[in-house]
């Protein structure tokens, strides 16, 4: 036979989370640049001729960079900093 389930009396606490953003401003801005370019390429395409410079070789660069280039770099871009490499067996001097 089941054992029946007993429920605890006192309710559950509620942890405070802080919330953590996996991208930072410099992501933010590197994606707004790419959204732009995208809007940028589509807007060369409205041009009304069809054998024109902007519809048939701009627009499609710019769509290509900014899909395939600048959207993946604003996602993937993490900010260097200079953090000492740490210290390692072989480089402190052994003491007698």
């Amino acid at each position: 036979m089941a054992r029946p389930i007993r429920k605890k009396d006192s309710p559950r606490r509620r942890t405070t989370r802080e919330v953590h953003l996996p991208l930072g401003r410099e992501n933010f801005i590197i994606l707004g640049i790419g959204v732009a370019v995208i809007i940028l390429g589509y807007l060369a395409m409205l041009e009304g001729s069809v054998e024109g410079f902007l519809p048939l070789v701009l627009a499609p660069i710019l769509l290509v960079a900014g899909y395939c280039v600048i959207i993946p770099l604003g996602i993937m871009y993490r900010k260097h900093r200079n953090v000492p490499p740490p210290e390692t067996a072989a480089e402190t001097p052994r003491q007698a």
